[in-house]
């Protein structure tokens, strides 16, 4: 099952309420803010940030 890129408009990160970038892979979720990978399991987003990969600047500048 896929990601529908339209809940994008409807899900924030759960740390920050900020803005999820979905990326090219269609596998994760990205909170720029606080740095934080989300992954998504059968087309559901894990928005659990105890379950979030923390991301160092290098990865987090490496997502366009």
């Amino acid at each position: 099952m896929a990601f529908d890129k339209k809940l994008l408009d409807v899900i924030a990160c759960p740390v920050c309420k900020g803005k999820l970038i979905l990326l090219h892979d269609g596998h994760s979720l990205v909170c720029r803010f606080d740095r934080l990978q989300y992954a998504i399991q059968d087309g559901i987003p894990v928005l659990i940030d105890d379950k979030a990969k923390q991301l160092s600047l290098d990865e987090l500048e490496a997502i366009k």
